[in-house]
């Protein structure tokens, strides 16, 4: 490799480094996890106890001595203060308990979701049952539903028969949702959103409960489903000769 080609490479190197010192003195960090016991490296810190009492400032090395003698670790939360400000604390069961927390979290987040049903303007009576069964259940999960109503040929000539049908269908689910968006004309269909009385977050909690509530009765009684089954089975009827 020539000389200029070392040269080059040297180069690029030292800017990144430059970048990345320039970056860390603006106050960001190579490593999202905070700074612990031998890793702190100031003169002194603004010390928090234990229960969350304010020790003051001390030095470095008496912060260090005080978290060994209360079997703890010295934890940097606020390295842009000046001086840091450092906890004393079990740093590996406050990581633990955050990993839960953001978890619980994840579980109970609710996200907006929007079902889609699709219905002709002539649907027979077993095919609408049949539909709003699944409106019916996407609203007692919390979701909006977007009800659509396709026209085909002559069909389009009569909007009337697709407004009326959604006008029924958001009378016989009106326990569960209302009408979020009236009905409108969208070229060859006409849409109805319908939005859920319950929200999202109470519809999981319900599931998560009755879930439970199933597991407990299941783990109660063994063998209750099981004779339940054996007792609605119908028998089997004696084959003809």
């Amino acid at each position: 490799m020539c000389f200029g080609a070392v040269r080059s490479i040297e180069q690029r190197r030292y800017a990144a480094v430059r970048q990345t010192v320039a970056w860390c003195y603006r106050g960001g960090s190579i490593s999202a996890e905070p700074r612990i016991n031998d890793r702190i490296r100031v003169p002194e810190v603004r010390l928090v106890g234990p229960s969350g009492e304010q020790v003051g400032i001390v030095p470095l090395a008496k912060a260090l001595e005080l978290a060994q003698e209360y079997d703890l670790d010295l934890v940097e939360v606020a390295a842009n203060a000046r001086p840091p400000v450092c906890k004393l604390m079990d740093y590996g069961k406050f990581k633990y308990e955050s990993a839960m927390k953001a978890r619980e979290a994840r579980k109970n987040q609710a996200h907006t979701v929007i079902k889609e049903m699709k219905l002709r303007p002539k649907i027979d009576p077993h095919d609408y049952d049949t539909k709003k069964g699944h409106v019916v259940r996407f609203l007692k999960q919390g979701d909006k539903v977007k009800i659509t109503i396709m026209f085909r040929g002559r069909e389009q000539s009569r909007p009337e028969l697709g407004y009326r049908l959604l006008q029924r269908l958001a009378e016989d689910v009106q326990d569960l949702g209302f009408v979020e968006s009236n009905p409108k004309q969208d070229g060859r269909n006409m849409i109805m959103v319908l939005g859920p009385h319950k929200k999202k977050t109470e519809a999981m909690a319900e599931a998560r409960q009755a879930q439970e509530a199933r597991k407990a009765d299941a783990k109660a009684n063994p063998g209750k489903s099981q004779n339940a089954a054996e007792t609605e089975a119908p028998a089997e009827e004696p084959a003809e000769a």
